[in-house]
């Protein structure tokens, strides 16, 4: 599944790739990925006619803040025929121009890739993947193409004036951004204090640190040298404030690294990640560890594998 860095690293492709660029039509091929509005051509008339202003995250969440919408267009009288969705002809090109600034009360279209799932800027004519689960159409003859094998991917359009956890409702649930300067010691140390349960688990719960997903929590553990079985209420202050700093220093080098690939994860051009190649423990069960040689372990905790050393991790 796609992590804080891997979707990080989709987030700064899409606002290098995709800003002031029109949305001129779409295709829903597989209708329970749009989550909201619940009906797809509802999904498409809804976004149709805006733009890209930026690109945020929040979590493993993507919101695009949309600028120019198409209820901004009918206040105005111009009225958009519904049949333009689903025509992928080609339009000339955006003109250069500036930051669009967002709308005083802008619409939000949301993504979750989940496990499986790839956001792709693309020319309308690439072929069509089997597991293409949404094309969105822009101005000139690209793309943005959701692909999913697992199909377990959403989008939603945030209507403008509505928070966007009021119609993502997992947004509401989501913990401190590790990035956030709200991310310190006392906080972390807050979350974890009076649990009983392995300190591993506890960091996959996106109540304690958003966005922070097994390969992390991994590399994040063996960095702060603690056993993924270290239960939170017997950890010391000393080993949270390491913790926290490893847990920032790990996300940084992977976003660094483009990612991690060690499934299907692509960037929006269609390019690995790289983080795969230098992790510490995550997926390397009995290779020596790279910092004492110890073959590297492998358990489970609550259904999730946990990788880590022996020796360096106490």
């Amino acid at each position: 599944m796609p992590e804080l860095p891997e979707v990080e690293t989709v987030r700064r492709g899409l606002n290098q790739l995709t800003l002031n660029q029109k949305i001129t039509g779409g295709n829903v091929l597989l209708h329970r990925t749009i989550a909201y509005p619940f009906s797809p051509q509802e999904f498409l008339t809804a976004i149709q006619e805006s733009a890209i202003a930026i690109w945020h995250r929040r979590g493993k969440y993507l919101l695009a803040e949309l600028s120019c919408s198409r209820r901004d267009k009918e206040d105005k009288g111009d009225k958009i025929e519904i049949s333009s969705l689903y025509t992928s002809s080609p339009l000339p090109p955006l003109s250069p121009s500036p930051l669009l600034p967002p709308s005083p009360s802008p619409s939000f279209l949301g993504v979750h890739l989940r496990m499986t799932g790839q956001l792709l800027w693309l020319h309308q004519d690439e072929p069509l993947h089997k597991h293409t689960r949404v094309r969105l159409f822009f101005q000139g003859d690209r793309e943005l193409r959701f692909v999913d094998q697992r199909t377990f991917g959403q989008m939603w359009w945030v209507p403008p004036g509505r928070a966007p956890e009021s119609i993502i409702t997992g947004l509401a649930k989501l913990a401190i951004d590790p990035f956030s300067p709200e991310f310190t010691v006392d906080y972390l140390a807050n979350k974890l204090k009076n649990r009983r349960r392995p300190i591993k688990t506890a960091l996959l719960d996106q109540s304690v640190v958003a966005g922070l997903g097994n390969i992390y929590a991994d590399e994040a553990l063996f960095s702060s040298r603690i056993l993924p079985e270290t239960l939170c209420i017997d950890l010391q202050r000393e080993q949270i404030e390491r913790l926290r700093l490893c847990i920032v220093q790990v996300l940084e080098t992977s976003i660094e690294a483009g990612g991690t690939t060690f499934s299907n994860f692509l960037n929006v051009k269609g390019v690995n990640g790289n983080y795969g190649g230098v992790a510490w423990v995550y997926n390397r069960t009995g290779e020596p560890c790279r910092v004492c040689g110890t073959a590297i372990l492998r358990t489970r905790l609550a259904g999730r594998s946990s990788h880590y050393c022996s020796h360096c991790q106490r």
